[in-house]
Protein backbone atom coordinates (compact mmCIF):
# COMPACT_ATOMS: atom_id res chain seq x y z
CA UNK A 1 0.00 0.00 0.00
CA UNK A 2 1.31 3.52 -1.40
CA UNK A 3 1.26 6.49 0.02
CA UNK A 4 -1.05 5.69 2.73
CA UNK A 5 -2.48 8.40 4.97
CA UNK A 6 -3.65 7.21 8.53
CA UNK A 7 -5.66 8.39 11.05
CA UNK A 8 -5.26 7.39 14.42
CA UNK A 9 -8.20 7.63 17.10
CA UNK A 10 -9.66 5.57 19.77
CA UNK A 11 -12.17 3.04 20.33
CA UNK A 12 -15.19 4.95 21.32
CA UNK A 13 -18.33 5.94 19.03
CA UNK A 14 -18.00 9.64 19.39
CA UNK A 15 -14.58 10.08 18.37
CA UNK A 16 -14.35 6.65 16.23
CA UNK A 17 -17.51 7.45 14.17
CA UNK A 18 -16.30 10.54 13.17
CA UNK A 19 -13.04 9.66 12.46
CA UNK A 20 -14.40 6.78 10.05
CA UNK A 21 -16.37 9.40 8.28
CA UNK A 22 -13.17 11.38 7.77
CA UNK A 23 -11.72 8.12 6.00
CA UNK A 24 -14.69 7.18 4.30
CA UNK A 25 -14.55 10.60 2.68
CA UNK A 26 -10.61 11.01 1.88
CA UNK A 27 -11.41 6.96 0.13
CA UNK A 28 -13.58 8.61 -2.01
CA UNK A 29 -11.15 11.21 -3.39
CA UNK A 30 -8.96 7.96 -4.03
CA UNK A 31 -6.94 8.58 -1.03
CA UNK A 32 -5.67 5.22 0.20
CA UNK A 33 -6.61 5.28 3.66
CA UNK A 34 -6.05 2.92 6.87
CA UNK A 35 -7.64 4.07 10.34
CA UNK A 36 -5.71 2.61 13.42
CA UNK A 37 -7.71 2.26 16.49
CA UNK A 38 -6.46 2.17 20.05
CA UNK A 39 -7.84 -0.60 22.26
CA UNK A 40 -8.65 2.16 25.02
CA UNK A 41 -11.14 1.58 26.77
CA UNK A 42 -11.53 -1.87 25.91
CA UNK A 43 -15.12 -3.53 26.54
CA UNK A 44 -14.09 -6.91 24.60
CA UNK A 45 -15.91 -6.08 21.64
CA UNK A 46 -13.37 -4.56 19.76
CA UNK A 47 -12.73 -7.05 16.69
CA UNK A 48 -16.07 -7.31 16.54
CA UNK A 49 -16.16 -3.49 15.94
CA UNK A 50 -13.07 -3.46 13.83
CA UNK A 51 -15.06 -6.25 12.11
CA UNK A 52 -17.96 -4.85 11.34
CA UNK A 53 -16.72 -1.41 10.54
CA UNK A 54 -14.09 -3.04 7.79
CA UNK A 55 -17.34 -5.24 6.07
CA UNK A 56 -19.20 -1.62 5.98
CA UNK A 57 -16.82 0.43 4.90
CA UNK A 58 -14.56 -1.96 2.10
CA UNK A 59 -12.70 1.11 1.09
CA UNK A 60 -10.80 2.01 4.16
CA UNK A 61 -8.45 -0.41 6.26
CA UNK A 62 -8.79 -1.17 9.50
CA UNK A 63 -6.29 -1.90 12.50
CA UNK A 64 -6.93 -2.26 15.71
CA UNK A 65 -3.48 -1.63 17.76
CA UNK A 66 -2.72 -3.69 20.54
CA UNK A 67 -3.33 -2.34 24.41
CA UNK A 68 -0.39 -0.89 25.84
CA UNK A 69 -1.02 -2.60 29.47
CA UNK A 70 -3.80 -5.02 30.24
CA UNK A 71 -5.64 -4.14 33.36
CA UNK A 72 -7.94 -6.37 34.83
CA UNK A 73 -10.33 -5.70 37.56
CA UNK A 74 -7.98 -7.11 40.01
CA UNK A 75 -5.23 -5.32 38.99
CA UNK A 76 -6.47 -2.23 37.69
CA UNK A 77 -6.09 0.98 40.96
CA UNK A 78 -10.10 1.74 42.08
CA UNK A 79 -8.74 4.72 43.25
CA UNK A 80 -6.98 6.19 39.68
CA UNK A 81 -8.53 9.12 38.00
CA UNK A 82 -10.60 7.56 34.84
CA UNK A 83 -9.54 10.57 32.70
CA UNK A 84 -5.63 10.10 33.76
CA UNK A 85 -5.70 6.72 33.17
CA UNK A 86 -6.88 7.31 29.68
CA UNK A 87 -4.76 9.75 28.40
CA UNK A 88 -1.97 7.73 29.94
CA UNK A 89 -3.52 4.14 27.85
CA UNK A 90 -3.39 6.36 24.91
CA UNK A 91 0.28 7.65 25.39
CA UNK A 92 1.22 4.50 26.11
CA UNK A 93 -0.08 2.99 22.92
CA UNK A 94 2.76 4.81 21.20
CA UNK A 95 4.81 2.08 20.72
CA UNK A 96 2.24 0.11 18.52
CA UNK A 97 1.54 2.91 16.94
CA UNK A 98 5.18 3.24 16.14
CA UNK A 99 5.73 -0.36 15.37
CA UNK A 100 2.56 -0.18 12.85
CA UNK A 101 3.71 2.92 10.82
CA UNK A 102 7.00 1.02 10.41
CA UNK A 103 4.93 -1.63 8.92
CA UNK A 104 3.77 0.15 6.15
CA UNK A 105 5.70 0.32 3.06
CA UNK A 106 5.16 4.32 2.48
CA UNK A 107 2.96 6.66 4.70
CA UNK A 108 2.11 10.25 3.31
CA UNK A 109 0.97 11.39 6.38
CA UNK A 110 -0.33 11.06 10.32
CA UNK A 111 -3.57 12.28 11.47
CA UNK A 112 -4.85 12.39 15.01
CA UNK A 113 -7.62 12.27 17.23
CA UNK A 114 -7.29 15.43 19.64
CA UNK A 115 -7.32 12.74 22.60
CA UNK A 116 -4.45 10.69 20.65
CA UNK A 117 -2.65 13.94 20.25
CA UNK A 118 0.92 12.59 21.88
CA UNK A 119 0.80 10.13 19.24
CA UNK A 120 2.48 12.71 17.23
CA UNK A 121 5.45 12.04 18.97
CA UNK A 122 5.75 8.51 16.28
CA UNK A 123 5.16 10.41 13.57
CA UNK A 124 8.49 13.30 14.28
CA UNK A 125 10.27 10.42 14.93
CA UNK A 126 9.55 8.64 11.60
CA UNK A 127 9.47 11.90 10.01
CA UNK A 128 6.32 11.82 9.21
CA UNK A 129 3.83 14.82 8.43
CA UNK A 130 1.46 14.56 11.44
CA UNK A 131 -2.25 16.21 11.88
CA UNK A 132 -4.86 16.53 13.94
CA UNK A 133 -8.49 15.76 13.11
CA UNK A 134 -10.46 17.98 16.06
CA UNK A 135 -13.70 16.54 16.18
CA UNK A 136 -15.34 19.83 17.87
CA UNK A 137 -16.30 22.70 16.54
CA UNK A 138 -13.50 25.73 15.60
CA UNK A 139 -14.83 27.89 18.48
CA UNK A 140 -13.79 25.19 21.11
CA UNK A 141 -10.72 24.97 18.96
CA UNK A 142 -9.81 28.36 19.17
CA UNK A 143 -10.48 28.33 23.20
CA UNK A 144 -8.46 25.40 24.18
CA UNK A 145 -5.34 27.21 21.44
CA UNK A 146 -5.51 30.29 23.86
CA UNK A 147 -6.39 28.58 27.58
CA UNK A 148 -2.57 27.57 28.17
CA UNK A 149 -2.11 31.48 27.44
CA UNK A 150 -3.89 32.70 29.98
CA UNK A 151 -4.06 29.99 32.46
CA UNK A 152 -1.81 31.47 35.27
CA UNK A 153 -3.63 34.25 35.62
CA UNK A 154 -6.93 32.79 36.12
CA UNK A 155 -8.51 30.26 38.41
CA UNK A 156 -11.94 29.47 36.23
CA UNK A 157 -13.14 27.44 39.23
CA UNK A 158 -13.20 31.04 40.95
CA UNK A 159 -15.07 32.66 38.31
CA UNK A 160 -18.24 31.90 38.63
CA UNK A 161 -20.58 32.82 36.22
CA UNK A 162 -18.27 35.81 35.04
CA UNK A 163 -17.40 35.73 30.93
CA UNK A 164 -14.36 34.94 29.56
CA UNK A 165 -12.99 36.21 26.11
CA UNK A 166 -11.11 33.77 24.40
CA UNK A 167 -10.15 35.44 20.61
CA UNK A 168 -12.87 34.62 18.00
CA UNK A 169 -15.33 33.19 20.48
CA UNK A 170 -18.49 34.50 21.91
CA UNK A 171 -18.17 34.94 25.42
CA UNK A 172 -18.35 32.09 27.40
CA UNK A 173 -19.21 32.21 31.37
CA UNK A 174 -16.27 30.01 33.13
CA UNK A 175 -18.96 28.18 34.44
CA UNK A 176 -19.55 26.40 30.98
CA UNK A 177 -15.73 25.52 30.27
CA UNK A 178 -15.10 21.69 30.93
CA UNK A 179 -15.34 20.39 34.29
CA UNK A 180 -12.24 19.50 33.95
CA UNK A 181 -10.85 22.91 33.77
CA UNK A 182 -12.60 23.66 36.95
CA UNK A 183 -10.28 22.82 39.88
CA UNK A 184 -6.15 23.66 38.74
CA UNK A 185 -5.12 21.70 41.83
CA UNK A 186 -6.46 18.50 40.45
CA UNK A 187 -4.37 16.75 38.11
CA UNK A 188 -6.76 16.27 35.18
CA UNK A 189 -6.15 20.28 35.23
CA UNK A 190 -2.69 19.41 34.13
CA UNK A 191 -3.60 16.48 32.46
CA UNK A 192 -5.83 18.05 29.79
CA UNK A 193 -3.77 21.21 29.63
CA UNK A 194 -0.79 19.07 28.46
CA UNK A 195 -3.57 18.16 25.47
CA UNK A 196 -3.80 21.32 24.74
CA UNK A 197 -0.31 21.90 24.60
CA UNK A 198 -0.11 19.62 21.78
CA UNK A 199 -2.33 21.55 19.31
CA UNK A 200 0.14 23.98 18.21
CA UNK A 201 2.45 20.85 17.32
CA UNK A 202 0.48 19.71 14.59
CA UNK A 203 1.43 20.26 10.76
CA UNK A 204 -2.15 21.21 10.42
CA UNK A 205 -5.56 20.75 11.95
CA UNK A 206 -8.66 19.81 10.18
CA UNK A 207 -11.86 20.24 11.80
CA UNK A 208 -15.47 19.55 11.32
CA UNK A 209 -16.77 22.67 10.72
CA UNK A 210 -17.55 24.80 7.83
CA UNK A 211 -16.35 28.59 7.59
CA UNK A 212 -20.08 30.29 7.42
CA UNK A 213 -20.96 28.82 10.76
CA UNK A 214 -18.02 30.10 12.69
CA UNK A 215 -16.87 33.03 10.31
CA UNK A 216 -15.43 34.53 13.79
CA UNK A 217 -13.28 31.74 15.38
CA UNK A 218 -12.15 30.43 11.94
CA UNK A 219 -10.78 33.76 11.21
CA UNK A 220 -9.08 34.35 14.61
CA UNK A 221 -7.31 30.74 14.58
CA UNK A 222 -5.71 31.96 10.81
CA UNK A 223 -4.59 35.14 11.86
CA UNK A 224 -2.94 33.40 14.79
CA UNK A 225 -4.79 35.18 17.60
CA UNK A 226 -5.43 32.65 20.03
CA UNK A 227 -1.71 32.36 20.89
CA UNK A 228 -0.23 35.72 20.02
CA UNK A 229 3.35 35.88 18.64
CA UNK A 230 3.40 32.50 17.84
CA UNK A 231 3.01 30.33 14.46
CA UNK A 232 -0.05 27.71 14.83
CA UNK A 233 -0.88 25.08 12.49
CA UNK A 234 -2.77 25.42 9.31
CA UNK A 235 -6.50 24.97 9.97
CA UNK A 236 -8.96 22.94 7.23
CA UNK A 237 -12.73 23.49 7.56
CA UNK A 238 -13.64 20.35 6.12
CA UNK A 239 -17.28 19.54 7.46
CA UNK A 240 -19.91 18.76 8.02
CA UNK A 241 -18.70 15.38 7.89
CA UNK A 242 -21.88 13.01 8.30
CA UNK A 243 -22.54 9.81 7.96
CA UNK A 244 -25.28 7.02 8.79
CA UNK A 245 -24.62 4.53 11.10
CA UNK A 246 -23.77 0.73 8.52
CA UNK A 247 -23.71 -2.69 9.89
CA UNK A 248 -27.46 -3.64 9.32
CA UNK A 249 -30.10 -3.93 6.25
CA UNK A 250 -33.25 -3.86 8.10
CA UNK A 251 -34.76 -0.37 8.16
CA UNK A 252 -35.07 0.56 12.12
CA UNK A 253 -39.36 0.82 13.09
CA UNK A 254 -38.93 4.13 14.29
CA UNK A 255 -38.24 4.97 11.00
CA UNK A 256 -41.71 3.32 9.77
CA UNK A 257 -43.54 5.10 12.86
CA UNK A 258 -42.08 8.49 11.52
CA UNK A 259 -43.70 7.72 8.19
CA UNK A 260 -46.57 7.97 9.78
CA UNK A 261 -46.66 11.39 11.39
CA UNK A 262 -46.95 14.45 9.93
CA UNK A 263 -44.08 16.87 8.86
CA UNK A 264 -42.50 18.72 11.27
CA UNK A 265 -44.99 17.35 14.11
CA UNK A 266 -41.98 15.13 16.26
CA UNK A 267 -39.49 15.82 18.71
CA UNK A 268 -36.85 13.75 18.75
CA UNK A 269 -35.13 13.20 21.78
CA UNK A 270 -31.77 11.76 22.05
CA UNK A 271 -28.31 12.18 24.58
CA UNK A 272 -26.12 10.59 22.76
CA UNK A 273 -23.74 7.35 22.91
CA UNK A 274 -22.28 8.02 26.21
CA UNK A 275 -24.75 10.18 28.04
CA UNK A 276 -28.07 9.27 30.31
CA UNK A 277 -29.60 10.41 32.97
CA UNK A 278 -30.57 9.49 36.07
CA UNK A 279 -34.38 7.64 37.10
CA UNK A 280 -35.83 10.30 38.93
CA UNK A 281 -34.77 12.88 35.93
CA UNK A 282 -36.50 10.14 32.89
CA UNK A 283 -39.39 10.47 34.89
CA UNK A 284 -39.44 14.38 34.97
CA UNK A 285 -38.93 14.53 31.21
CA UNK A 286 -42.14 11.85 30.61
CA UNK A 287 -44.50 14.09 32.06
CA UNK A 288 -43.32 16.77 30.23
CA UNK A 289 -43.85 15.29 27.09
CA UNK A 290 -46.72 13.52 28.27
CA UNK A 291 -48.52 17.62 29.32
CA UNK A 292 -46.87 19.26 26.32
CA UNK A 293 -49.16 17.23 23.59
CA UNK A 294 -46.77 17.41 21.17
CA UNK A 295 -45.69 13.85 19.38
CA UNK A 296 -41.86 12.45 20.32
CA UNK A 297 -39.38 9.77 19.43
CA UNK A 298 -37.19 9.20 22.71
CA UNK A 299 -34.00 7.27 22.35
CA UNK A 300 -33.76 6.04 25.90
CA UNK A 301 -30.44 4.51 27.96
CA UNK A 302 -31.08 2.70 30.81
CA UNK A 303 -29.63 4.94 33.68
CA UNK A 304 -26.04 4.24 35.35
CA UNK A 305 -25.40 4.14 38.95
CA UNK A 306 -25.63 7.38 41.24
CA UNK A 307 -22.42 6.76 42.42
CA UNK A 308 -21.00 5.35 39.31
CA UNK A 309 -17.44 6.56 37.80
CA UNK A 310 -17.27 8.69 34.78
CA UNK A 311 -15.83 5.90 32.30
CA UNK A 312 -19.28 3.79 33.07
CA UNK A 313 -20.49 6.41 30.38
CA UNK A 314 -18.65 4.61 28.14
CA UNK A 315 -19.67 0.70 28.57
CA UNK A 316 -22.38 -1.17 27.05
CA UNK A 317 -25.76 -1.21 28.75
CA UNK A 318 -28.96 -3.67 28.18
CA UNK A 319 -31.95 -2.14 27.21
CA UNK A 320 -33.77 0.24 29.54
CA UNK A 321 -36.43 -1.40 31.24
CA UNK A 322 -39.19 0.73 30.49
CA UNK A 323 -42.12 -0.03 32.38
CA UNK A 324 -40.44 0.58 35.82
CA UNK A 325 -38.84 3.72 34.97
CA UNK A 326 -41.41 5.85 34.08
CA UNK A 327 -45.13 7.00 35.83
CA UNK A 328 -47.74 4.45 35.52
CA UNK A 329 -49.82 4.15 32.74
CA UNK A 330 -47.61 6.78 30.61
CA UNK A 331 -47.57 4.43 27.56
CA UNK A 332 -51.33 3.82 27.61
CA UNK A 333 -51.97 8.09 27.80
CA UNK A 334 -49.55 8.63 24.74
CA UNK A 335 -50.12 6.03 22.88
CA UNK A 336 -50.34 7.05 19.24
CA UNK A 337 -48.29 9.73 19.77
CA UNK A 338 -45.09 8.65 21.22
CA UNK A 339 -42.32 6.51 20.47
CA UNK A 340 -39.62 5.15 22.94
CA UNK A 341 -36.66 3.08 21.84
CA UNK A 342 -34.29 1.62 24.05
CA UNK A 343 -30.48 2.77 23.84
CA UNK A 344 -29.92 3.40 20.39
CA UNK A 345 -31.82 4.59 16.91
CA UNK A 346 -30.33 5.48 13.57
CA UNK A 347 -30.36 9.24 14.41
CA UNK A 348 -28.73 10.96 11.02
CA UNK A 349 -32.03 8.85 9.80
CA UNK A 350 -34.08 10.22 12.19
CA UNK A 351 -32.66 13.82 11.89
CA UNK A 352 -33.23 13.47 8.34
CA UNK A 353 -37.00 12.31 8.61
CA UNK A 354 -40.14 15.21 7.10
CA UNK A 355 -41.41 14.18 10.23
CA UNK A 356 -38.99 15.33 12.87
CA UNK A 357 -39.39 19.14 13.85
CA UNK A 358 -36.90 19.16 16.85
CA UNK A 359 -34.15 17.51 18.31
CA UNK A 360 -33.27 17.80 22.43
CA UNK A 361 -29.50 16.81 22.68
CA UNK A 362 -26.47 16.81 24.65
CA UNK A 363 -25.01 19.11 22.25
CA UNK A 364 -22.32 16.56 21.14
CA UNK A 365 -20.34 17.97 18.43
CA UNK A 366 -21.36 15.17 16.25
CA UNK A 367 -24.92 15.65 16.48
CA UNK A 368 -25.09 18.93 16.46
CA UNK A 369 -23.69 18.75 12.69
CA UNK A 370 -25.69 16.31 12.12
CA UNK A 371 -29.02 18.91 13.44
CA UNK A 372 -27.23 20.84 10.89
CA UNK A 373 -27.29 19.19 7.76
CA UNK A 374 -30.83 18.38 8.79
CA UNK A 375 -32.19 21.58 9.54
CA UNK A 376 -33.35 21.04 12.75
CA UNK A 377 -33.35 23.34 15.07
CA UNK A 378 -32.42 22.14 18.64
CA UNK A 379 -33.40 22.07 22.35
CA UNK A 380 -29.63 22.04 24.47
CA UNK A 381 -29.34 19.84 27.33
CA UNK A 382 -25.53 19.75 28.15
CA UNK A 383 -24.40 16.86 29.98
CA UNK A 384 -20.51 16.62 29.81
CA UNK A 385 -16.83 17.65 28.74
CA UNK A 386 -17.49 20.88 26.21
CA UNK A 387 -21.06 20.38 25.32
CA UNK A 388 -22.04 23.57 27.75
CA UNK A 389 -19.63 24.87 25.56
CA UNK A 390 -20.84 24.37 22.65
CA UNK A 391 -24.65 25.12 23.86
CA UNK A 392 -23.36 28.42 24.35
CA UNK A 393 -22.52 28.59 20.50
CA UNK A 394 -25.82 26.98 19.80
CA UNK A 395 -27.88 29.19 21.38
CA UNK A 396 -26.16 32.43 21.78
CA UNK A 397 -23.54 32.81 18.69
CA UNK A 398 -24.95 30.65 15.74
CA UNK A 399 -28.98 30.95 16.76
CA UNK A 400 -30.03 27.55 16.08
CA UNK A 401 -31.63 26.64 19.32
CA UNK A 402 -32.84 27.13 22.85
CA UNK A 403 -31.59 25.93 25.67
CA UNK A 404 -33.35 23.23 29.01
CA UNK A 405 -32.95 25.63 31.56
CA UNK A 406 -32.03 23.74 34.99
CA UNK A 407 -29.62 20.77 33.39
CA UNK A 408 -26.66 22.16 35.85
CA UNK A 409 -29.08 22.38 38.90
CA UNK A 410 -29.07 18.74 39.06
CA UNK A 411 -33.18 17.65 37.75
CA UNK A 412 -34.62 19.60 35.04
CA UNK A 413 -38.58 19.92 36.28
CA UNK A 414 -41.37 18.44 34.18
CA UNK A 415 -42.37 22.06 33.62
CA UNK A 416 -39.23 22.95 32.19
CA UNK A 417 -39.68 20.35 29.50
CA UNK A 418 -42.95 20.76 28.83
CA UNK A 419 -42.34 24.49 28.48
CA UNK A 420 -39.27 24.23 26.18
CA UNK A 421 -40.99 21.42 23.87
CA UNK A 422 -44.01 23.94 23.25
CA UNK A 423 -41.54 27.16 22.48
CA UNK A 424 -39.27 24.97 19.73
CA UNK A 425 -42.31 23.36 17.88
CA UNK A 426 -45.18 26.23 18.48
CA UNK A 427 -44.08 29.43 18.74
CA UNK A 428 -42.78 32.52 16.46
CA UNK A 429 -39.49 31.97 18.57
CA UNK A 430 -39.39 28.30 17.30
CA UNK A 431 -40.29 29.53 13.83
CA UNK A 432 -37.57 32.15 13.69
CA UNK A 433 -34.71 29.37 14.98
CA UNK A 434 -36.42 26.69 12.06
CA UNK A 435 -35.39 29.47 9.33
CA UNK A 436 -32.31 30.03 10.64
CA UNK A 437 -31.47 26.36 10.80
CA UNK A 438 -32.88 26.10 7.02
CA UNK A 439 -30.40 28.59 6.19
CA UNK A 440 -27.69 27.08 8.20
CA UNK A 441 -28.39 23.54 6.03
CA UNK A 442 -28.34 25.47 2.80
CA UNK A 443 -24.84 26.85 3.58
CA UNK A 444 -23.59 23.33 4.97
CA UNK A 445 -24.68 21.98 1.75
CA UNK A 446 -23.29 24.60 0.04
CA UNK A 447 -19.76 24.03 1.81
CA UNK A 448 -19.25 20.50 0.49
CA UNK A 449 -20.08 21.16 -2.81
CA UNK A 450 -17.25 21.40 -5.76
CA UNK A 451 -15.63 25.07 -5.25
CA UNK A 452 -17.68 25.05 -1.61
CA UNK A 453 -15.16 26.38 1.38
CA UNK A 454 -14.64 23.14 2.82
CA UNK A 455 -14.14 21.03 -0.72
CA UNK A 456 -11.52 23.73 -1.09
CA UNK A 457 -10.56 23.43 1.90
CA UNK A 458 -9.57 19.80 1.89
CA UNK A 459 -7.95 20.00 -1.41
CA UNK A 460 -5.53 22.50 0.15
CA UNK A 461 -5.24 19.46 2.90
CA UNK A 462 -4.22 17.08 -0.49
CA UNK A 463 -1.54 20.09 -1.67
CA UNK A 464 0.01 20.52 1.56
CA UNK A 465 0.93 16.75 1.07
CA UNK A 466 1.85 17.10 -2.31
CA UNK A 467 -1.03 14.58 -3.00
CA UNK A 468 -2.40 13.68 -6.15
CA UNK A 469 -6.49 12.38 -5.65
CA UNK A 470 -8.63 11.40 -8.19
CA UNK A 471 -10.52 15.28 -8.70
Amino acid sequence: MQNTVVLYTWMVRGHLHPMTQFANHLAGHGVPVTVAVADVPSTGSSDETIARLSASYPSVSFHLLPPATARSADTADPDADPFITLIADLRATNPALLSFLRSLPSVKALVADFFCAYGLDPAAELGVPAYLYFTLCASALATFLHIPIMHSDVSFGDMGRSLLHFPGVHPIPATDLPEVLHDRDNKQYSTILGLFEQLPRATGILSNTFEWLETRSVKAIKDGTPRPGESLPRLFCVGPLVGEERGGSERHGCLSWLDKQADRSVIFLCFGSASSVPAEQLKEIAVGLEKSGHSFLWAMRAPVAPDADSTKRFEGRGEAALETLLPEGFFDRTRGRGMIVSSWAPQVEVLRHSATGAFVTHCGWNSTMEAVTAGVPMVCWPMYAEQRMNKVFIVEDMKLGVVMDGYDEGLVKAEEVEAKVRLIMASETGKEIRMRMALAKEMAADALQIGGSSTEALHDFFRSLKFTTQD
